[in-house]
């Protein structure tokens, strides 16, 4: 298939192939014609790098994954290089995860101040800018 149908039936444009193509992702195969020429193999290639896109992974990360597909494996995570990827993704996420937790206790601590602070019985707080004309 030529890249135009690459592009449309993985769900991207011909830009993004070529760029794959130059970091080295995406065979660079020619027709007699001249024209890039592409397989079910390679369709298989850009859907696990859009996959692996889609769950955070940055380009370079998909990688392995390509390589593994490319070594005939049926699967790209079922090389040892991929499931370290995983691994380090993963260790990402989870700090990730930490870091957002820790956050939204600071906000919920704040909130249940303020809430607190606005309880009927508590004083009326006041605002510094409220009615002030500068």
């Amino acid at each position: 298939m030529r890249i135009g149908e690459l592009a449309a039936r993985a769900g991207t444009t011909t830009r993004t192939l070529r760029y794959y193509e130059s970091r080295g992702l995406l065979p660079a195969r020619r027709g007699e014609n001249g024209y890039r020429t592409y397989d079910e193999s390679d369709l298989r290639l850009l859907r696990q790098i859009r996959t692996l896109q889609d769950f955070g992974f940055g380009l370079e990360e998909t990688r392995p994954f390509v390589e593994c597909l490319r070594a005939g494996h049926p699967e790209g995570d079922s090389c040892p290089a991929s499931l370290a990827v995983y691994r380090r993704k993963l260790d990402e996420l989870d700090a990730l995860i930490g870091e957002l937790r820790a956050v939204r206790e600071q906000v919920a601590g704040r909130l249940v101040r303020a809430a607190d602070a606005l309880a009927p019985g508590s004083p009326e707080p006041g605002c510094e800018l409220g009615g002030r004309e500068w």
